[in-house]
């Protein structure tokens, strides 16, 4: 289980290495992604709380990353944080997301991104429920469930 202290870890001295990496050009990456997918994932954008397609979905199933269709987190660890994003509390695997530092907007903050395609999901924080304390706030647009 990842807890916060590994996140500052990752986010400060490296992530693990994925088994796999997804490269395309910026060019490639807007015709395979809608505008909004590319405003967030690309361009580190953020879709407005509460707007996001999958804050409140509760079917069963994985959601993978928008870009490259990475697993990144099960729908039995997603839950209601009231952020107005989906949040879980844990990654599928762990070298699945990475971590980065976030100064942006006057306040640190430790970003996640897919760590297969570099794609931004949102940000992770540590006020989530027990048993890791991690609260994964992540845009809707950056994740695709695939349903069981």
């Amino acid at each position: 289980m990842i807890t916060w202290n590994d996140v500052i870890k990752f986010a400060s001295k490296g992530n693990p290495e994925p088994e796999r990496r997804v490269e395309k050009s910026d060019h490639e990456w807007k015709d395979l992604l809608t505008v909004e997918q590319y405003k967030i994932t690309r361009l580190k954008g953020t879709e407005p709380a509460g707007t996001g397609a999958l804050c409140h979905a509760h079917e069963a199933g994985v959601y993978s990353c928008s870009c490259c269709d990475t697993e990144l987190f099960d729908s039995t660890i997603k839950f209601e944080s009231g952020s107005g994003w989906p949040s879980f509390t844990q990654p599928i695997d762990i070298a699945s997301v990475k971590y980065v530092k976030d100064d942006s907007f006057g306040m640190i903050r430790v970003e996640v991104m897919c760590n297969v395609c570099d794609g931004h999901l949102g940000h992770v924080f540590p006020d989530g429920p027990e048993p890791s304390g991690l609260r994964y706030c992540i845009n809707s647009e950056s994740i695709k469930l695939i349903k069981d």
